[in-house]
């Protein structure tokens, strides 16, 4: 079954240029307008990947991803013609897995495809089923997180960030590691998708996120899951 892409934006050259490509790469595609209708188009038939672009009429790229995310972990790459950062950090906050700046490159847009793709392939890496570190407990086979015994909802993203923790408790890891493993090695000097993206998830994982027992910072050198004591 070919992967389902829908692409968002009220742009038309730049809705037929994504369509285009993707099509011609075997992707099967549908397309909106504005948010209103995307969010109508992706409740109806649901999506493996969602291209969201930021500034839309009636209901926005961010509106339409933070909506999304109360429900659904599709992956989301958000498409904007702002290059400046508080743009790219909303969207980020807002639960994208990843983000694009007009203009961008066909190769660019399609790389990005597939290692958002990529990512959102949830493996089971080998270990016990379950893992539990104070009050956050990972069922490994269902993908599934639970917080003092209430589910937590992690985005594809999030959730492999932190696999990388629990499969390497007590080893510190380097930034460049973790967007290594977790986006791919094209991002290894993203650094900014990483603080937002920890930080995210610190606010899910955290009975306090300002001061985290799960995922901490080695100021220099990293982050790490420390052992607990029993």
């Amino acid at each position: 079954m070919p992967t389902r892409i829908l692409v968002v934006d009220d742009e038309p050259r730049y809705l037929r240029l994504l369509e285009a490509n993707l099509l011609t790469e075997g992707y099967e595609v549908s397309t909106a307008v504005d948010g209103e209708e995307a969010l109508e188009s992706f409740s109806g038939n649901p999506v493996d990947l969602i291209l969201l672009d930021v500034m839309m009429p009636r209901v926005d790229g961010f509106a339409v991803c933070q909506r999304i995310r109360q429900y659904s972990n599709v992956p989301i790459i958000m498409l904007t013609a702002k290059g400046e950062e508080h743009d790219r950090v909303l969207g980020l906050d807002a639960g994208a897995d990843d983000y694009l700046v007009k203009p961008f490159s066909v190769m660019e847009l399609l790389a990005r495809v597939r290692a958002v793709l990529r990512r959102a392939q949830i493996m089971d890496e080998g270990q016990d089923r379950f893992f539990s570190h104070g009050n956050l407990r990972i069922d490994f086979a269902r993908a599934e997180v639970w917080r003092s015994d209430q589910p937590v909802f992690l985005s594809a993203t999030e959730y492999r960030l932190l696999l990388q923790f629990t499969h390497n408790i007590g080893k510190v890891m380097s930034a460049e590691d973790l967007l290594t493993n977790v986006w791919g090695p094209e991002y290894r000097d993203d650094k900014e998708i990483l603080w937002v993206t920890i930080a995210r998830l610190r606010q899910k994982v955290e009975d306090d996120p300002h001061t985290p027992i799960h995922i901490a910072t080695r100021s220099g050198l990293g982050y790490l899951m420390p052992p607990l004591e029993d």
